[in-house]
Protein backbone atom coordinates (compact mmCIF):
# COMPACT_ATOMS: atom_id res chain seq x y z
CA UNK A 1 0.00 0.00 0.00
CA UNK A 2 1.31 3.33 -0.72
CA UNK A 3 1.17 5.72 2.18
CA UNK A 4 -0.68 9.05 1.27
CA UNK A 5 0.82 11.06 4.40
CA UNK A 6 -3.06 11.95 5.04
CA UNK A 7 -5.02 11.85 8.38
CA UNK A 8 -7.80 9.19 8.09
CA UNK A 9 -11.30 11.48 8.86
CA UNK A 10 -14.59 9.38 7.31
CA UNK A 11 -15.92 12.47 4.68
CA UNK A 12 -13.20 14.97 5.68
CA UNK A 13 -11.41 16.41 2.77
CA UNK A 14 -8.30 15.28 1.54
CA UNK A 15 -5.41 16.51 4.35
CA UNK A 16 -3.21 19.51 3.12
CA UNK A 17 0.32 18.64 3.10
CA UNK A 18 1.34 21.93 3.74
CA UNK A 19 2.61 21.64 6.86
CA UNK A 20 4.44 17.89 7.35
CA UNK A 21 7.10 16.00 9.09
CA UNK A 22 8.91 12.82 8.32
CA UNK A 23 9.90 9.11 10.03
CA UNK A 24 13.41 8.77 10.76
CA UNK A 25 15.28 5.67 10.45
CA UNK A 26 17.04 5.22 13.95
CA UNK A 27 19.59 2.27 13.03
CA UNK A 28 21.51 4.97 10.46
CA UNK A 29 19.47 8.99 11.81
CA UNK A 30 18.13 9.26 8.47
CA UNK A 31 14.99 10.56 7.21
CA UNK A 32 11.98 8.12 5.66
CA UNK A 33 10.45 9.22 2.47
CA UNK A 34 7.08 10.19 2.85
CA UNK A 35 5.78 13.29 4.02
CA UNK A 36 2.96 13.03 6.64
CA UNK A 37 0.42 16.01 7.46
CA UNK A 38 0.45 18.16 10.92
CA UNK A 39 -2.88 17.51 12.58
CA UNK A 40 -4.72 20.89 13.66
CA UNK A 41 -7.43 21.39 16.18
CA UNK A 42 -9.67 21.77 13.28
CA UNK A 43 -8.93 17.98 12.06
CA UNK A 44 -9.47 16.84 15.67
CA UNK A 45 -12.92 18.85 15.95
CA UNK A 46 -14.27 17.23 12.52
CA UNK A 47 -13.04 13.76 13.80
CA UNK A 48 -14.67 13.90 16.91
CA UNK A 49 -17.54 15.10 15.52
CA UNK A 50 -18.29 12.30 13.57
CA UNK A 51 -17.21 10.26 15.79
CA UNK A 52 -20.08 11.60 18.68
CA UNK A 53 -23.06 11.80 15.96
CA UNK A 54 -22.71 7.95 15.22
CA UNK A 55 -21.98 6.74 18.81
CA UNK A 56 -25.26 5.98 19.43
CA UNK A 57 -25.65 3.98 16.14
CA UNK A 58 -22.31 2.18 16.51
CA UNK A 59 -23.01 1.24 20.84
CA UNK A 60 -26.42 -0.03 19.58
CA UNK A 61 -24.77 -2.66 17.09
CA UNK A 62 -24.80 -5.86 18.66
CA UNK A 63 -22.13 -7.95 20.18
CA UNK A 64 -21.80 -10.07 17.14
CA UNK A 65 -21.47 -7.36 14.79
CA UNK A 66 -18.45 -5.52 16.72
CA UNK A 67 -17.15 -8.91 17.29
CA UNK A 68 -17.47 -9.53 13.31
CA UNK A 69 -15.27 -6.03 12.71
CA UNK A 70 -12.58 -7.23 15.59
CA UNK A 71 -12.21 -9.85 12.97
CA UNK A 72 -12.40 -7.83 9.90
CA UNK A 73 -9.61 -5.76 11.40
CA UNK A 74 -7.84 -9.35 11.53
CA UNK A 75 -8.24 -10.17 7.90
CA UNK A 76 -6.71 -6.74 6.73
CA UNK A 77 -3.85 -6.51 9.14
CA UNK A 78 -2.86 -9.88 7.97
CA UNK A 79 -3.27 -8.45 4.49
CA UNK A 80 -0.69 -5.87 4.53
CA UNK A 81 1.36 -8.16 7.44
CA UNK A 82 4.44 -7.64 4.85
CA UNK A 83 4.11 -3.64 4.37
CA UNK A 84 3.29 -3.27 8.14
CA UNK A 85 6.08 -5.15 9.21
CA UNK A 86 8.69 -3.63 6.72
CA UNK A 87 7.60 -0.15 7.74
CA UNK A 88 7.76 -0.68 11.46
CA UNK A 89 11.34 -1.82 11.04
CA UNK A 90 12.59 1.33 9.19
CA UNK A 91 10.44 3.41 11.80
CA UNK A 92 11.73 1.79 14.72
CA UNK A 93 14.98 -0.07 13.97
CA UNK A 94 13.33 -2.56 16.12
CA UNK A 95 14.53 -6.38 14.31
CA UNK A 96 11.90 -8.02 12.48
CA UNK A 97 11.53 -11.02 14.76
CA UNK A 98 10.31 -9.28 16.98
CA UNK A 99 8.05 -7.40 14.84
CA UNK A 100 6.52 -10.38 13.81
CA UNK A 101 6.09 -11.33 17.60
CA UNK A 102 4.45 -7.93 17.86
CA UNK A 103 2.50 -8.58 14.81
CA UNK A 104 1.36 -11.66 15.99
CA UNK A 105 0.09 -10.40 19.93
CA UNK A 106 -1.62 -7.92 17.57
CA UNK A 107 -3.86 -10.07 15.62
CA UNK A 108 -4.13 -12.27 18.76
CA UNK A 109 -5.50 -9.67 21.29
CA UNK A 110 -8.34 -8.34 18.46
CA UNK A 111 -9.04 -12.51 18.52
CA UNK A 112 -9.15 -12.66 22.24
CA UNK A 113 -11.85 -8.83 22.04
CA UNK A 114 -13.74 -10.97 19.30
CA UNK A 115 -14.40 -14.05 21.34
CA UNK A 116 -14.82 -12.29 24.91
CA UNK A 117 -17.37 -9.43 23.35
CA UNK A 118 -19.52 -11.97 21.81
CA UNK A 119 -19.80 -13.56 24.84
CA UNK A 120 -21.17 -10.64 26.60
CA UNK A 121 -20.20 -11.54 30.16
CA UNK A 122 -18.70 -8.33 30.19
CA UNK A 123 -21.56 -6.20 30.92
CA UNK A 124 -21.93 -8.01 33.77
CA UNK A 125 -25.35 -8.19 34.32
CA UNK A 126 -27.21 -7.94 37.60
CA UNK A 127 -30.91 -8.67 38.00
CA UNK A 128 -32.54 -7.88 41.50
CA UNK A 129 -36.42 -8.40 41.18
CA UNK A 130 -39.42 -6.68 42.75
CA UNK A 131 -40.26 -7.65 46.32
CA UNK A 132 -44.03 -5.92 46.77
CA UNK A 133 -44.53 -7.61 50.03
CA UNK A 134 -41.50 -6.84 51.49
CA UNK A 135 -41.28 -5.11 54.96
CA UNK A 136 -41.12 -2.66 55.96
CA UNK A 137 -41.05 -0.92 52.39
CA UNK A 138 -41.17 -3.36 49.25
CA UNK A 139 -38.38 -3.44 46.82
CA UNK A 140 -38.16 -2.38 43.26
CA UNK A 141 -37.17 -4.16 39.94
CA UNK A 142 -33.16 -2.92 39.60
CA UNK A 143 -31.33 -4.38 36.40
CA UNK A 144 -27.46 -3.33 36.07
CA UNK A 145 -25.48 -2.93 32.85
CA UNK A 146 -22.82 -1.91 31.43
CA UNK A 147 -23.06 0.87 28.79
CA UNK A 148 -19.74 2.51 26.68
CA UNK A 149 -18.68 5.86 27.71
CA UNK A 150 -18.31 7.32 24.16
CA UNK A 151 -15.46 8.23 21.79
CA UNK A 152 -12.45 7.74 22.84
CA UNK A 153 -8.76 8.94 22.65
CA UNK A 154 -6.04 6.58 21.71
CA UNK A 155 -2.58 7.72 22.15
CA UNK A 156 -0.14 5.22 20.24
CA UNK A 157 2.79 4.41 22.01
CA UNK A 158 6.49 4.83 20.82
CA UNK A 159 8.08 1.08 22.22
CA UNK A 160 4.87 -1.11 20.74
CA UNK A 161 4.67 0.15 17.20
CA UNK A 162 1.56 -2.78 16.70
CA UNK A 163 0.56 -4.17 19.86
CA UNK A 164 0.04 -0.40 21.86
CA UNK A 165 -0.54 1.66 18.77
CA UNK A 166 -3.26 2.59 16.12
CA UNK A 167 -4.80 -1.20 16.09
CA UNK A 168 -3.59 -2.40 19.25
CA UNK A 169 -4.96 -3.15 23.00
CA UNK A 170 -6.53 0.22 23.46
CA UNK A 171 -7.93 0.25 20.17
CA UNK A 172 -9.33 -3.14 20.27
CA UNK A 173 -10.97 -2.73 23.98
CA UNK A 174 -12.76 0.06 22.76
CA UNK A 175 -14.50 -0.45 19.99
CA UNK A 176 -15.34 -4.49 21.50
CA UNK A 177 -16.93 -2.14 23.95
CA UNK A 178 -18.84 -0.15 21.70
CA UNK A 179 -16.65 3.21 21.55
CA UNK A 180 -15.74 5.12 18.48
CA UNK A 181 -11.90 5.64 18.67
CA UNK A 182 -10.00 9.00 17.34
CA UNK A 183 -6.38 7.32 17.31
CA UNK A 184 -2.90 9.61 17.89
CA UNK A 185 -0.45 8.45 15.81
CA UNK A 186 2.88 8.33 17.00
CA UNK A 187 5.21 10.77 15.26
CA UNK A 188 8.25 8.26 15.48
CA UNK A 189 6.08 5.89 13.52
CA UNK A 190 3.63 7.40 11.04
CA UNK A 191 3.69 5.22 7.79
CA UNK A 192 3.03 2.08 10.15
CA UNK A 193 0.08 3.76 11.83
CA UNK A 194 -1.50 4.96 8.63
CA UNK A 195 -1.31 1.09 7.25
CA UNK A 196 -3.05 0.23 10.55
CA UNK A 197 -5.19 2.64 10.06
CA UNK A 198 -6.42 2.03 6.79
CA UNK A 199 -6.86 -1.82 7.71
CA UNK A 200 -9.35 -0.38 10.34
CA UNK A 201 -11.07 1.78 8.15
CA UNK A 202 -11.39 -1.15 5.53
CA UNK A 203 -12.92 -3.41 8.06
CA UNK A 204 -15.55 -0.32 8.90
CA UNK A 205 -16.24 -0.85 5.24
CA UNK A 206 -16.45 -4.48 5.04
CA UNK A 207 -18.60 -5.01 7.88
CA UNK A 208 -20.99 -1.99 7.19
CA UNK A 209 -20.21 -0.32 10.67
CA UNK A 210 -19.84 3.55 9.98
CA UNK A 211 -16.65 4.49 9.41
CA UNK A 212 -16.96 7.79 11.33
CA UNK A 213 -16.23 5.85 14.68
CA UNK A 214 -12.25 5.15 13.60
CA UNK A 215 -10.20 8.21 12.93
CA UNK A 216 -6.48 8.64 12.81
CA UNK A 217 -4.75 12.08 13.04
CA UNK A 218 -0.93 12.37 12.64
CA UNK A 219 1.17 15.02 14.51
CA UNK A 220 4.48 15.84 15.67
CA UNK A 221 3.93 17.89 18.32
CA UNK A 222 1.46 18.44 21.14
CA UNK A 223 -0.96 20.35 19.20
CA UNK A 224 -3.78 17.12 17.99
CA UNK A 225 -3.26 15.26 21.64
CA UNK A 226 -4.20 18.64 23.63
CA UNK A 227 -7.49 19.27 21.35
CA UNK A 228 -8.41 15.41 21.71
CA UNK A 229 -8.33 15.44 25.50
CA UNK A 230 -9.71 18.98 26.30
CA UNK A 231 -12.87 18.22 22.93
CA UNK A 232 -16.19 17.51 25.04
CA UNK A 233 -16.93 15.03 23.21
CA UNK A 234 -14.27 13.00 23.89
CA UNK A 235 -15.15 10.56 27.27
CA UNK A 236 -11.98 8.81 28.16
CA UNK A 237 -8.48 8.65 27.23
CA UNK A 238 -5.98 5.88 26.91
CA UNK A 239 -2.07 6.48 26.87
CA UNK A 240 1.05 4.45 26.99
CA UNK A 241 4.58 7.17 27.62
CA UNK A 242 6.08 8.71 30.02
CA UNK A 243 5.49 10.33 33.11
CA UNK A 244 5.71 13.64 31.99
CA UNK A 245 3.60 13.03 28.81
CA UNK A 246 0.74 11.09 30.62
CA UNK A 247 0.49 13.33 33.47
CA UNK A 248 -0.04 16.39 31.44
CA UNK A 249 -2.65 14.93 29.96
CA UNK A 250 -4.52 13.77 32.91
CA UNK A 251 -3.95 17.30 34.25
CA UNK A 252 -5.81 18.31 31.02
CA UNK A 253 -8.63 16.27 31.40
CA UNK A 254 -8.83 17.34 35.01
CA UNK A 255 -8.90 21.31 34.04
CA UNK A 256 -12.13 20.30 32.08
CA UNK A 257 -15.57 21.75 32.65
CA UNK A 258 -16.73 18.08 32.14
CA UNK A 259 -13.54 16.08 33.56
CA UNK A 260 -13.02 12.76 32.07
CA UNK A 261 -10.73 9.27 32.98
CA UNK A 262 -7.34 9.28 31.33
CA UNK A 263 -5.73 5.87 32.12
CA UNK A 264 -2.42 6.49 31.57
CA UNK A 265 0.73 3.96 31.99
CA UNK A 266 3.58 5.21 32.47
CA UNK A 267 6.30 2.91 33.29
CA UNK A 268 7.94 1.68 36.46
CA UNK A 269 11.17 0.91 37.77
CA UNK A 270 9.78 -2.52 38.46
CA UNK A 271 12.22 -3.68 41.79
CA UNK A 272 13.33 -7.44 41.85
CA UNK A 273 14.29 -8.23 45.53
CA UNK A 274 16.61 -11.52 45.21
CA UNK A 275 16.63 -13.19 48.81
CA UNK A 276 20.37 -14.49 50.09
CA UNK A 277 19.27 -18.45 49.84
CA UNK A 278 18.14 -17.84 46.30
CA UNK A 279 21.59 -15.62 45.55
CA UNK A 280 23.39 -18.75 46.69
CA UNK A 281 21.63 -21.51 44.81
CA UNK A 282 20.55 -19.85 41.87
CA UNK A 283 23.22 -17.04 41.60
CA UNK A 284 24.64 -17.76 38.43
CA UNK A 285 21.38 -18.55 36.55
CA UNK A 286 20.01 -15.31 37.69
CA UNK A 287 22.79 -13.25 36.28
CA UNK A 288 22.70 -14.23 32.72
CA UNK A 289 18.92 -13.84 33.14
CA UNK A 290 18.78 -10.41 34.74
CA UNK A 291 20.76 -9.21 32.16
CA UNK A 292 19.14 -10.05 29.42
CA UNK A 293 16.16 -9.03 30.77
CA UNK A 294 17.16 -5.29 31.66
CA UNK A 295 18.63 -5.43 27.75
CA UNK A 296 15.86 -6.72 26.22
CA UNK A 297 14.62 -4.57 23.85
CA UNK A 298 17.28 -2.07 24.14
CA UNK A 299 15.75 -1.49 27.82
CA UNK A 300 12.57 -0.16 25.99
CA UNK A 301 9.74 -1.73 28.67
CA UNK A 302 7.68 -0.62 30.76
CA UNK A 303 8.87 -3.55 33.10
CA UNK A 304 12.18 -3.33 32.28
CA UNK A 305 14.24 -4.08 35.74
CA UNK A 306 15.41 -0.76 36.71
CA UNK A 307 16.42 -1.45 40.49
CA UNK A 308 17.70 -4.89 42.14
CA UNK A 309 17.90 -5.54 45.93
CA UNK A 310 20.30 -7.78 47.38
CA UNK A 311 22.31 -8.41 50.43
CA UNK A 312 25.99 -8.04 50.35
CA UNK A 313 28.44 -10.77 50.46
CA UNK A 314 30.50 -13.78 48.46
CA UNK A 315 27.59 -14.73 46.33
CA UNK A 316 26.45 -11.00 45.48
CA UNK A 317 29.82 -10.36 44.40
CA UNK A 318 30.19 -13.14 42.10
CA UNK A 319 26.58 -12.30 41.02
CA UNK A 320 27.25 -8.90 40.22
CA UNK A 321 30.76 -10.46 38.53
CA UNK A 322 28.62 -12.71 36.26
CA UNK A 323 26.27 -9.96 34.87
CA UNK A 324 29.39 -7.98 34.38
CA UNK A 325 30.25 -10.25 31.92
CA UNK A 326 27.29 -10.90 29.95
CA UNK A 327 26.95 -7.04 29.56
CA UNK A 328 30.26 -6.95 28.30
CA UNK A 329 29.00 -8.71 25.51
CA UNK A 330 26.87 -6.19 24.24
CA UNK A 331 26.52 -4.69 21.23
CA UNK A 332 25.44 -1.60 20.63
CA UNK A 333 21.76 -1.03 19.16
CA UNK A 334 19.45 1.62 18.24
CA UNK A 335 16.81 3.16 20.51
CA UNK A 336 13.39 4.05 19.07
CA UNK A 337 14.44 7.68 18.18
CA UNK A 338 16.80 10.48 19.45
CA UNK A 339 14.58 11.40 21.70
CA UNK A 340 14.66 8.53 23.53
CA UNK A 341 18.27 8.10 23.35
CA UNK A 342 18.60 11.15 24.33
CA UNK A 343 16.46 11.37 27.61
CA UNK A 344 18.25 8.42 28.66
CA UNK A 345 21.50 10.02 28.44
CA UNK A 346 20.23 12.62 30.92
CA UNK A 347 18.37 10.24 33.16
CA UNK A 348 21.44 8.28 33.08
CA UNK A 349 24.12 10.82 33.82
CA UNK A 350 21.72 12.54 36.83
CA UNK A 351 21.92 8.82 38.52
CA UNK A 352 25.19 8.52 37.62
CA UNK A 353 26.18 12.00 39.18
CA UNK A 354 23.93 10.94 42.67
CA UNK A 355 26.23 10.71 45.78
CA UNK A 356 27.19 6.60 46.58
CA UNK A 357 26.58 5.56 42.90
CA UNK A 358 29.25 3.79 41.03
CA UNK A 359 29.21 2.10 37.77
CA UNK A 360 30.02 -1.55 37.33
CA UNK A 361 28.69 -1.81 33.70
CA UNK A 362 28.93 1.53 31.56
CA UNK A 363 29.18 1.05 27.91
CA UNK A 364 26.33 4.28 27.06
CA UNK A 365 27.69 5.78 23.64
CA UNK A 366 27.16 9.88 24.95
CA UNK A 367 26.74 10.72 20.52
CA UNK A 368 23.65 13.32 20.66
CA UNK A 369 22.81 12.32 17.00
CA UNK A 370 23.36 8.53 17.27
CA UNK A 371 19.99 6.50 18.27
CA UNK A 372 22.90 3.68 19.96
CA UNK A 373 22.89 2.53 23.04
CA UNK A 374 24.90 0.27 25.22
CA UNK A 375 24.20 -1.34 28.65
CA UNK A 376 24.54 0.45 32.00
CA UNK A 377 24.91 -1.22 35.53
CA UNK A 378 25.10 0.62 38.56
CA UNK A 379 25.51 -0.18 42.56
CA UNK A 380 24.42 1.99 45.55
CA UNK A 381 24.54 1.09 49.17
CA UNK A 382 21.21 0.81 50.41
CA UNK A 383 22.08 4.03 52.94
CA UNK A 384 22.62 6.46 50.01
CA UNK A 385 19.39 4.92 48.25
CA UNK A 386 17.32 5.88 50.98
CA UNK A 387 19.46 9.53 50.80
CA UNK A 388 18.32 10.12 47.44
CA UNK A 389 14.62 10.04 46.32
CA UNK A 390 15.79 10.55 42.43
CA UNK A 391 17.42 6.79 42.42
CA UNK A 392 13.65 5.33 42.40
CA UNK A 393 12.45 6.99 39.05
CA UNK A 394 13.01 5.24 35.73
CA UNK A 395 15.52 5.63 33.78
CA UNK A 396 13.97 4.37 29.80
CA UNK A 397 16.55 2.08 28.46
CA UNK A 398 18.87 -0.34 28.71
CA UNK A 399 20.33 0.37 32.63
CA UNK A 400 19.90 -0.96 36.30
CA UNK A 401 20.79 0.27 39.43
CA UNK A 402 21.67 -2.48 42.27
CA UNK A 403 21.18 -1.94 45.78
CA UNK A 404 23.63 -3.20 48.26
CA UNK A 405 21.65 -3.97 51.49
CA UNK A 406 23.33 -4.97 54.45
CA UNK A 407 20.27 -7.83 55.56
CA UNK A 408 16.99 -9.03 54.56
CA UNK A 409 15.55 -6.41 57.42
CA UNK A 410 17.06 -3.29 55.42
CA UNK A 411 15.02 -4.65 52.23
CA UNK A 412 12.00 -4.30 54.23
CA UNK A 413 12.23 -1.01 54.59
CA UNK A 414 13.75 0.05 50.91
CA UNK A 415 10.15 -1.87 49.94
CA UNK A 416 8.18 0.62 51.94
CA UNK A 417 10.10 3.56 50.67
CA UNK A 418 9.20 2.64 46.61
CA UNK A 419 7.04 4.29 44.73
CA UNK A 420 3.89 2.46 42.93
CA UNK A 421 4.91 -0.16 40.51
CA UNK A 422 4.15 -2.29 38.02
CA UNK A 423 5.55 -5.27 38.89
CA UNK A 424 7.76 -6.12 41.61
CA UNK A 425 9.97 -9.96 41.69
CA UNK A 426 10.68 -11.88 44.01
CA UNK A 427 13.47 -14.37 43.72
CA UNK A 428 13.39 -16.78 46.74
CA UNK A 429 13.60 -20.94 48.19
CA UNK A 430 11.14 -22.93 49.85
CA UNK A 431 12.87 -21.87 53.15
CA UNK A 432 12.26 -17.88 52.96
CA UNK A 433 8.51 -18.42 53.59
CA UNK A 434 8.10 -16.02 56.38
CA UNK A 435 10.15 -13.03 55.24
CA UNK A 436 8.33 -13.47 51.91
CA UNK A 437 5.05 -13.20 53.83
CA UNK A 438 6.42 -9.70 55.43
CA UNK A 439 7.53 -8.37 51.92
CA UNK A 440 4.77 -9.41 50.39
CA UNK A 441 2.25 -7.63 53.08
CA UNK A 442 4.22 -4.31 51.80
CA UNK A 443 4.92 -4.87 48.17
CA UNK A 444 1.01 -5.99 47.56
CA UNK A 445 0.07 -2.67 48.33
CA UNK A 446 2.76 -1.21 45.75
CA UNK A 447 2.52 -3.03 42.80
CA UNK A 448 -0.14 -4.60 40.29
CA UNK A 449 1.74 -7.56 39.69
CA UNK A 450 3.94 -9.79 41.85
CA UNK A 451 6.24 -12.22 40.32
CA UNK A 452 8.21 -15.09 41.93
CA UNK A 453 11.27 -16.59 40.45
CA UNK A 454 10.71 -15.27 37.17
CA UNK A 455 11.77 -11.72 35.56
CA UNK A 456 9.09 -8.72 34.65
CA UNK A 457 9.91 -8.44 30.97
CA UNK A 458 7.03 -10.47 29.00
CA UNK A 459 3.28 -9.77 29.84
CA UNK A 460 1.00 -12.74 29.37
CA UNK A 461 -2.41 -11.11 27.35
CA UNK A 462 -4.94 -13.04 29.16
CA UNK A 463 -7.84 -12.71 31.40
CA UNK A 464 -5.53 -12.62 34.74
CA UNK A 465 -3.32 -10.11 33.55
CA UNK A 466 -3.08 -7.39 35.01
CA UNK A 467 -0.64 -4.45 33.36
CA UNK A 468 -1.52 -1.57 35.40
CA UNK A 469 -0.34 -0.36 39.27
CA UNK A 470 -0.47 2.57 41.65
CA UNK A 471 0.57 6.25 40.56
CA UNK A 472 3.15 6.80 39.10
CA UNK A 473 2.80 3.44 37.15
CA UNK A 474 -0.50 4.59 36.34
CA UNK A 475 -3.66 7.17 37.31
CA UNK A 476 -5.82 4.64 38.29
CA UNK A 477 -4.61 1.42 40.14
CA UNK A 478 -7.80 -0.51 39.51
CA UNK A 479 -7.44 -1.06 35.78
CA UNK A 480 -5.26 -2.89 33.34
CA UNK A 481 -4.77 -1.96 29.77
CA UNK A 482 -3.27 -5.85 29.13
CA UNK A 483 -6.14 -8.71 28.83
CA UNK A 484 -9.65 -8.62 28.52
CA UNK A 485 -10.44 -6.46 31.75
CA UNK A 486 -8.77 -3.81 29.48
CA UNK A 487 -12.37 -3.35 28.53
CA UNK A 488 -13.17 -2.04 31.26
CA UNK A 489 -11.60 1.11 31.30
CA UNK A 490 -14.58 2.37 28.60
CA UNK A 491 -17.50 0.95 30.24
CA UNK A 492 -20.34 2.26 32.67
CA UNK A 493 -23.15 1.16 34.82
CA UNK A 494 -26.11 1.91 34.23
CA UNK A 495 -29.34 0.66 36.69
CA UNK A 496 -32.73 1.15 35.44
CA UNK A 497 -35.79 0.52 38.26
CA UNK A 498 -39.12 -0.52 37.54
CA UNK A 499 -38.50 -0.53 33.84
CA UNK A 500 -41.34 -2.25 31.98
CA UNK A 501 -39.74 -5.26 29.56
CA UNK A 502 -40.42 -3.36 26.14
CA UNK A 503 -37.94 -0.14 27.42
CA UNK A 504 -35.25 -2.28 28.43
CA UNK A 505 -31.70 -2.60 26.95
CA UNK A 506 -31.77 -6.45 25.30
CA UNK A 507 -30.14 -7.98 27.66
CA UNK A 508 -32.02 -7.06 30.82
CA UNK A 509 -35.64 -8.27 29.19
CA UNK A 510 -35.34 -11.11 31.73
CA UNK A 511 -39.31 -12.01 32.75
CA UNK A 512 -39.63 -11.76 36.68
CA UNK A 513 -39.43 -15.52 37.18
CA UNK A 514 -36.70 -16.17 34.93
Amino acid sequence: MILTGQHIISGYPATSLSATFQAVNPAINECLEGDFAEGSAADVAAAVTLAAKDFDLFRHSSDAKRGELLNAIVSELLVLKDDIICRANLETGLPLPRLEGEFVRTINQLKMFSVFVQDGGYKQIHLDHAISDRQPLPRPDLRLTQIPIGPVAVFGASNFPLAFSVAGGDTASALAAGCPVVAKGHPAHPGTSELAGRAIQQALQNTGLPDTVFSLIQGSDHTVGAALVQHPEIKGVAFTGSQSGGRALFDLAAARSNPIPVFAEMGSVNPIFILPRAMREMGPDLAVKYAESLTLGVGQFCTNPGLLFAVKGESFDLFIENVNNVLAQAQPLPMLHVGIKQSFMAQLGKMKATQGVSSIVDKSLSDDKSCYASPALLVVSAEDFLLHPNLGEEVFGPSSLVIQCQSQEQMLLLAERLQGQLTATLHTTSDDKEFCRQLLTILVRKVGRLICNDFPTGVEVCAAMHHGGPYPATTDSRFSSVGTTAIKRFLRPVCFQNFNQDLLPPELQVDQED
